[in-house]
């Protein structure tokens, strides 16, 4: 076991007191994600209280607990679990010497973050630690922080937020060396009105950069200079990246590359790159140059980057593909059920378009936080649905019915209530030539209909 923490360093990062020596290769707030050799926080929360899955915690294997009541293992007890927790990711922010990247943005920072995992990590492997999942709000990052190992050369953090003034809180625990933005779009605008709103918050990572520390803009977006000019606040070096060949990183061409990507010819401060970016699309041919344009802000290897890029799989939820086994052939299931906003919808319905196939499928559910906008912004999906040359759309929840109105007449469709009518709807229409895209808000629950025809196809294998 590699320590990554002993009772003594937690106690005295969060002021709490150890009833026993120990240590811990890990650390998770969730008692369903400990195992051997973890420190699990017992936080309170509004429906639940962490201290009932203690015992549980311990039976999976963990080699200590924060606690803010006592309890019959290896603890640290202190006043406030959660309170401790971030204290804790200051600590482990504060002990690693490396290189901190913050990732931020409306779309793609996820699939940014786990490209730029990859491109750093074939450098120096075993030395990269970054978030997982989407652990990027105000528990997920002092958690991510708290599970670096202090040794590490690379830190990659993904940071989101929903309001004004969260992300300011999240960039001043993670410090970056370097912070990207990867795109502005309309994702929770109920809750900030319009899109330049949206650009002003995406724009408080850049508060916390450390001195000499580098931004990472889109030169693309319609808000480049609201990014730029917080950026020239805090940042000691901008760099921009995008298809425009002004911006400092850029894509000189690009072609759809033999057995599917993008082959792409880059321009970078000191050179140029060709490259395959293996995941299809142009919003991916962006996301790899804004990866390019960090791995140069930090010194990294740039062809080892080209070649991370070349092999990365998709992400589940993020663009995973798959054959699913039919009679009389396969289907092509691609899955980005995880989110959806009226950017990513249009991006990946362009994608669809020129995927080879008999017919192309398109489940789409619901974008939710849209506000006042949603019913215009719905409808307006319809012209990204014929750009992808979609033959039949199954529309998932209540706030697709702008989008089922201005369908009428022009491509054939079902409207239906929920995943569960989805799944058994695609069930039945889907056949083999089909390529069929799945995407919405985690919320519509199209993660199920994935993991049906998943099991569709497993269960075909086997007959």
């Amino acid at each position: 076991m590699s320590e990554l923490w002993n009772a003594q360093d937690i106690a005295l990062a969060t002021d709490g007191a150890a009833s026993a020596p120990f240590a811990v290769s890990g650390v998770a707030f969730d008692s369903r994600e400990v195992g051997p050799g973890d420190l699990f926080v017992a936080m309170k929360g509004e429906t639940t209280d962490g201290h009932r899955f203690v015992e549980q915690a311990f039976a999976q294997g963990a080699s200590g607990a924060v606690v803010s009541t006592p309890v019959d293992h290896p603890h640290i007890l202190v006043r406030d679990s959660a309170a401790a927790l971030e204290a804790m990711g200051r600590s482990g922010r504060e002990r690693m010497k490396g290189q901190i990247i913050g990732v931020t943005g409306s779309v793609g920072k996820t699939g940014t973050k786990e490209a730029l995992y990859l491109a750093l990590d074939r450098a120096v492997p075993g030395k990269v630690h970054r978030s997982v999942k989407s652990y990027n709000n105000h528990v997920g990052v002092p958690l991510s922080l708290a599970r670096m190992p202090r040794d590490s050369a690379f830190g990659i953090f993904e940071m989101g937020m929903n309001h004004a003034g969260e992300l300011a809180v999240l960039t001043r625990q993670v410090r970056p060396h370097i912070a990207i933005v990867t795109a502005i779009a309309p994702a929770h605008i109920e809750f900030f009105g319009t899109e330049a709103k949206i650009a002003e918050a995406k724009a408080e990572i850049f508060e916390g950069l450390e001195p000499g520390g580098t931004a990472i803009i889109p030169y693309d977006s319609p808000h480049v200079a609201i990014l730029y000019n917080k950026a020239e606040r805090h940042a000691a070096r901008i760099l921009t990246f995008g298809m425009n060949r002004d911006a400092d990183v850029h894509a000189i061409e690009s072609v759809p590359a033999r057995g599917g990507g993008t082959l792409v010819t880059a321009k970078l401060p000191e050179g140029e790159l060709c490259f395959t970016v293996a995941a299809p699309g142009d919003h991916w041919v962006s996301n790899a140059l804004a990866v390019l344009t960090a791995v140069e802000a930090v010194g990294g290897d740039i062809a080892a980057a080209g070649l991370a890029l070349a092999e990365m799989p998709g992400l589940p939820g993020r663009g995973a593909r798959r054959a699913l086994a039919l009679p009389g052939g396969e289907a092509l299931l691609i899955d980005e059920s995880y989110n959806a906003n009226p950017l990513s919808m249009a991006a990946t319905l362009k994608q669809l378009g020129s995927e080879p196939a008999d017919r192309r499928l398109a489940i789409l559910g619901g974008m939710r936080e849209l506000g006042s906008r949603s019913a215009e912004l719905h409808a307006g999906l319809a012209g990204a649905l014929e750009t992808g040359r979609v033959d039949f759309a199954v529309l998932v929840g209540e706030e697709m019915a702008p989008l089922a109105d201005a369908l009428d007449g022009v491509i054939p469709y079902a409207h239906v209530p929920d995943a569960a009518s989805a799944i058994r709807l695609t069930q039945t229409e889907m056949r083999a030539g089909d390529a069929i895209l799945v995407k919405g808000s985690n919320g519509i629950g199209l993660s199920r209909l994935v993991a049906a025809l998943a099991s569709d196809a497993r269960d075909g294998d086997s007959d």
